[in-house]
């Protein structure tokens, strides 16, 4: 019986070239990454990048009073580590589990002697660093202007766009957490999408009915980081001559318009 898990199915390793992918085929490390999972600290040097494949990673920063809250998730279209290879060794945030599930693991060295050797994996991971960027702008942008409301729209959006299934477990302090709000606030919100039809709610699942009205309910952070990976990543083809950020994830968009998803939370 054939592993269900694929290289490709992490856009960027997808996208390399059949010579250059080769070179890390070897070295690359099939992981399970748990729920919770912390894979780097602040401060504390990188040993590994980290490509999800079926789990999600939350980039976050911790305050001194224990406060917390996400800058970015990074999932399938991305990577974890980018410290390794823009020079800077180690972050001020934190890299913990989101969604559990699996990467594909490389040691940090042989990260920083591929971007040095190759002009298309360090343009590839490069252009990926300045989505990064722009979603981490855009979230810090989304906390200071928009509603819960529209945050917890934003959010269900990324993330089930980057899911294999439809399926995610999630307690609702975590979501809080990554929001930066109280978890009463995440219960007034998701009632309110359960009232206007969008969503149904109840302790431990939410059911996805409505896409597009998410979609509406969301402010522009939504269309803004999603445009831009886009743009970032129009012209990669995986080796299979398919756009892995666009015409799978449309795809897999439209698919999802036409179902009713249940996310898990508790």
């Amino acid at each position: 019986m054939s592993s269900p898990h694929r290289t490709n199915q992490n856009h960027l390793l997808a996208a390399l070239p059949t010579t250059e992918f080769e070179r890390l085929a070897a070295h690359l490390e099939l992981v399970p990454l748990r729920l919770g999972e912390l894979l780097y600290e602040p401060g504390v040097k990188l040993q590994y990048a980290y490509f999800p494949t079926t789990a999600i990673v939350s980039l976050r920063y911790v305050m001194e009073t224990g406060a917390s809250a996400e800058t970015a998730g990074v999932g399938n279209e991305g990577v974890v580590g980018i410290s390794l290879f823009m020079g800077g060794d180690t972050m001020p945030s934190s890299a913990v589990v989101q969604v559990a599930g699996h990467a594909y693991r490389l040691e940090g060295r042989l990260l920083q002697q591929e971007f040095g050797r190759t002009n298309l994996l360090r343009s590839l991971l490069l252009r990926y660093t300045q989505a990064l960027i722009t979603q981490m702008t855009q979230t810090a942008a989304c906390y200071r202007h928009h509603s819960i409301e529209q945050q917890l729209c934003r959010w269900l959006l990324l993330t089930l766009d980057r899911l294999p299934s439809d399926e995610l477990n999630m307690t609702q302090e975590l979501i809080a957490s990554m929001l930066g709000v109280r978890r009463e606030g995440i219960t007034e919100a998701a009632g309110k999408l359960q009232r206007d039809g969008f969503i149904r709610y109840r302790r431990g699942h939410i059911t996805v009915l409505e896409r597009s009205g998410l979609e509406s309910g969301a402010c522009e952070c939504y269309t803004v980081v999603k445009k831009e990976l886009s743009r970032l990543l129009s012209d990669v083809r995986d080796r299979h001559g398919i756009s892995p950020v666009n015409d799978r994830q449309d795809h897999k968009i439209e698919m999802k318009k036409n179902r009713p998803r249940t996310v898990k939370t508790e």
